[in-house]
């Protein structure tokens, strides 16, 4: 099916993309004045739904948008967007809404719009050898930990390294690593793994929560805990987690190899951990 004629949903009706159209007077288009929540789904299984939800109405709670729909609600609406026989993820986008004029303040008496289509998963390119990573200054506002469809910075940033060759900008703040440009970031640090604690400089990534559980239940070492760009640089494993990419592991920091530039012993046991956990949405 081309891709125009794949079916989306928008405010309360199914239909082809070609046919889904959005006011411009929209705030999500205005002002970004919106946040979003990436869901994977393997087999037609959401994966970590509730876990996705929630974060979905703390984002919402943030922006003070009203969520449109329970959580019940919600499941019904996603689930006939999913294909069972394919590993895909759902996007879903809710604005402010539609306001008469263009006014910075809150309008009154206004409908939240809500969008939502399915992708593919595409597979990471590179995954077996491992991807190059840049560092840069995190420019991003204070409220990282909303979901918000405001991602100017956050393209910026990626763009840049990726205009240098690499995958993914890790960002950087008063000399301590924050997370990537659409990423959460985890090193192997004289053998213990490690990630940013949460907060407002970071999403609080589902695969990230995931990896933290399988690192507990298999007795991997593991720490929630500042990182400098100094320790990240002299570190035996680094990894970028998302929920459309899993785990990537980082083998070139800037123009540094990590260790021996190959993805490392306990990023091919996490991974096979999370690929047998991800397997379970298969049966």
């Amino acid at each position: 099916m081309p891709l125009e004629y794949k079916t989306v949903y928008l405010n309360g009706q199914y239909l082809p993309l070609c046919d889904a159209k959005v006011s411009v007077m929209d705030r999500g288009f205005l002002f970004g004045d919106g946040i979003y929540e990436v869901i994977p789904s393997y087999s037609g299984k959401l994966f970590h739904f509730q876990e996705h939800m929630r974060r979905l109405e703390n984002s919402l709670s943030s922006i003070r948008v009203p969520n449109p729909y329970d959580r019940a609600q919600w499941l019904e609406i996603l689930t006939p967007l999913l294909d069972a026989n394919l590993d895909q993820y759902i996007y879903l986008q809710i604005t402010r809404g539609v306001s008469d004029k263009r006014d910075h303040a809150f309008p009154e008496h206004v409908t939240p719009t809500v969008f939502a289509m399915c992708s593919n998963i595409v597979p990471v390119a590179g995954l077996e050898s491992g991807v190059k990573a840049l560092s840069v200054d995190d420019s991003r506002w204070e409220l990282c930990n909303v979901k918000a469809t405001t991602l100017l910075a956050n393209i910026l940033l990626r763009q840049q390294a990726v205009e240098q060759g690499c995958a993914e900008a890790i960002l950087v703040k008063d000399g301590y690593v924050t997370e990537g440009a659409a990423s959460n970031i985890f090193a192997v640090i004289d053998g213990i793994l490690i990630t940013p604690p949460i907060g407002n400089e970071i999403l609080p990534g589902i695969t990230r929560e995931v990896v933290l559980e399988l690192a507990e239940q298999n007795n991997i070492p593991y720490s929630e805990d500042i990182i400098s760009l100094d320790a990240l640089q002299t570190a035996e494993e680094i990894w970028l987690t998302s929920s459309t990419r899993e785990i990537v592991p980082v083998v070139q920091l800037d123009d540094e190899i990590i260790a021996n530039g190959k993805p490392g012993p306990i990023w091919r046991a996490m991974n096979q951990l999370f690929q047998a956990y991800k397997q379970s949405y298969h049966e």
